[in-house]
C-alpha cells in the first residue's frame, strides 16, 4: 500500500499534468505561497538567453592561454591522461600554442582573443567561468548533459524545466524558443507536459518568410480562421470527453490556442525590418560574415523583450579537429559582433539587468594537438575534446560583471581552482531566476526528476 501524502504533495503531481500555471492557481486557492519552486530569495532575472556554439570552443585560443604551452609549442609535454586512454591523432602529445594573442581587457582584466575584438568591448559586463567541467567526451552526449543535465537518459531540456516553473510572460508566446536547434533533445520537453517544448525558429531570411512552421494562416481573414478553429476545438473537446480527458488532447487543445494567438502576434517580432539602420548594424545584419547569426542574436532580443521566458540562439561549426589556425577565425568572425551587440542592446533597453545570457560549448578542447592524418604540420593541426576543464561565459541577471572565476592547472588540462560542474551551472541559473534547482521536480517513472539531477551547487561567488 502507497504511503499517504499531504495536499501539496499531491497538489505538486497535479502539476505534471497541468503545467506551472495552473500549479500556482491550485496553489493560491489551497492559501499555500504561490510558488512551490521559490528560493526565497527575490529574483534577479526574468529570462534567459542562451548561446550555444556546438562543437566545443577552444578555451586555451579564447581565453584561457597557458604560458607553459606557448613556451612548447611544437614540443613534446608529458601526457596527463590515463594510460588506458587513445585518443586518435594525439600519440605525440605536441603542445600547441595559442593561434592569435589573449590579452588583458577592460578594467577587470579579463583575458579575450583579439578574434574577439566586439566581445572585448563589454568584457567588464561578463562573468567568465574558467573551471567548467562535465562529464562526457562525446559530442551527442556532452550537448544532451549541458541541456538536459544528464547524457544517459531522454530527459526534459534547461528551457523546457524553466518554462515548466516559471510560465511565459506573454501569453500570446511560447514560454521557451529555439533558434537553429542543434537536434530536438536540446529543446525537447520529455515527460514534462507537451506545452513546454521548444518552439523551434530559423531566421527569416525576409518580410515574406515564416520562421515557424505550419504557422501560415489560409483563411481570408482573422474571423474566418476564428469560426475554423473553433469548430475544431468543439469536436476536440468532445472526443476529450469521449476518451476521459485525455491529458495530451488538452496539450492540443491549448496548443492550438496558442497557435491561433501566435498567427497575429509573431510576424510583427520576427519582422527585422521595423529596426533602425543603427540596430541592424551594430549586429552585422547584411555582413558578409555576421548576417546569419546577427538576424539570430536580434530575433533573441526582440523574442525576450517581448515576454518569451527563455531563448536559445545555437550555431554548430565549432569541432575544430584540424587546421585550428585556419578555421576558429572563421567562427569567430561569425559570432563576435553579434554576441557583443546583443549585450549592448540589452544594457541600453534597461534588459540586461534582468536577462540572463549565457554563453557556452558543451566543452572544450585540448592544449596538445591532434593530427588524424598524421602527416601535416603543426599549423594545420587541431585539437581534441576536452570536457575536464573549458570557458564558459554569463552576463546581466543578477551576475558579476568583469569577474573572471575558476582557474585551471599550467597547462590547461584540469581544473584546479573555482571548479563548476554543469549542475553547478544549472543549479546557479535557477537560483537567479528566484528557483531552488531542490525544489523544481517532476514525478516520473515512480520518482522525482530535476534539472541538476541528483547533484549540484549554486556557485554564490559569482552573484552580484
Amino acid at each position: 500500500m502507497l504511503p499517504p501524502i499531504s495536499r501539496r504533495q499531491m497538489l505538486q503531481r497535479t502539476a505534471c499534468g497541468f503545467g506551472a500555471l495552473a500549479f500556482h492557481n491550485l496553489l493560491q486557492a489551497a492559501g499555500t505561497p504561490t510558488s512551490p519552486y521559490a528560493n526565497g530569495a527575490a529574483p534577479t532575472a526574468k529570462r534567459v538567453i542562451f548561446l550555444f556554439m556546438q562543437g566545443g570552443p577552444s578555451q586555451i585560443d579564447l581565453f584561457d592561454p597557458k604560458t607553459f604551452i606557448n613556451d612548447r609549442h611544437g614540443k613534446s609535454i608529458d601526457s596527463p591522461l590515463r594510460k588506458e586512454v587513445t585518443q586518435v591523432g594525439t600519440d605525440k602529445f605536441l603542445a600547441l600554442g595559442t593561434q592569435a594573442p589573449v590579452r588583458p581587457r577592460g578594467k577587470s582584466g579579463m583575458m579575450i582573443s583579439d578574434l574577439l575584438p566586439h566581445l572585448a568591448t563589454v568584457a567588464d559586463d561578463i562573468c567568465l567561468l574558467r573551471g567548467m567541467n562535465a562529464d562526457n567526451p562525446q559530442h551527442a552526449g556532452a550537448t544532451q548533459q549541458f541541456h538536459t543535465g544528464t547524457f544517459t537518459e531522454v530527459r526534459p531540456s534547461m528551457g523546457s524545466w524553466i518554462s515548466y516553473g516559471l510560465g511565459t510572460e506573454n501569453q500570446n508566446l511560447p514560454s521557451f524558443v529555439t533558434i537553429h536547434p542543434q537536434g530536438i533533445r536540446t529543446y525537447d520537453n520529455s515527460f514534462l507536459p507537451a506545452a513546454h517544448q521548444g518552439t523551434s525558429l530559423t531566421v527569416p531570411a525576409s518580410a515574406q518568410s515564416l520562421p515557424i512552421e505550419n504557422l501560415g494562416n489560409v483563411s481570408e481573414n482573422e474571423a474566418i480562421q476564428r469560426k475554423r478553429l473553433d469548430l475544431i476545438q468543439r469536436m476536440n473537446r468532445q472526443l476529450k470527453s469521449d476518451v476521459l480527458g485525455d491529458e495530451s488532447m488538452e496539450g492540443m487543445i491549448k496548443s492550438m490556442e496558442l497557435a491561433f494567438r501566435m498567427q497575429t502576434t509573431t510576424p510583427a517580432i520576427v519582422d527585422l525590418s521595423k529596426e533602425s539602420k543603427a540596430t541592424l548594424d551594430l549586429y552585422g545584419v547584411g555582413g558578409k560574415d555576421t548576417d546569419k547569426f546577427g538576424r539570430a542574436c536580434l530575433l533573441a532580443r526582440k523574442l525576450s523583450e517581448s515576454g518569451v521566458r527563455f531563448v536559445q540562439v545555437s550555431i554548430g561549426g565549432w569541432d575544430h579537429h584540424g587546421d585550428i589556425r585556419g578555421n576558429l577565425p572563421k567562427l569567430c568572425a561569425q559570432t563576435d559582433q553579434p554576441v557583443a551587440a546583443l549585450i549592448k542592446d540589452l544594457k541600453s533597453r534597461g534588459l540586461l539587468e534582468d536577462t540572463l545570457v549565457l554563453w557556452s560549448g558543451e566543452f572544450g578542447r585540448t592544449p596538445w594537438s591532434q593530427d588524424l592524418s598524421g602527416k601535416s604540420p603543426i599549423d594545420k593541426h587541431g585539437r581534441e575534446h576536452q570536457p575536464e576543464s573549458f570557458c564558459s561565459w554569463m552576463a546581466g541577471g543578477g551576475i558579476k560583471g568583469g569577474l573572471t572565476y575558476g582557474e585551471s592547472d599550467e597547462i590547461g588540462y584540469r581544473t584546479v581552482d573555482g571548479k563548476v560542474h554543469v549542475h553547478d551551472l544549472h543549479a546557479t541559473i535557477l537560483h537567479l531566476l528566484g528557483v531552488d534547482h531542490l525544489k523544481l521536480t517532476a514525478r516520473h517513472l515512480g520518482r522525482d526528476y530535476r534539472l541538476t539531477d541528483v547533484y549540484g551547487d549554486v556557485v554564490k561567488e559569482i552573484l552580484a
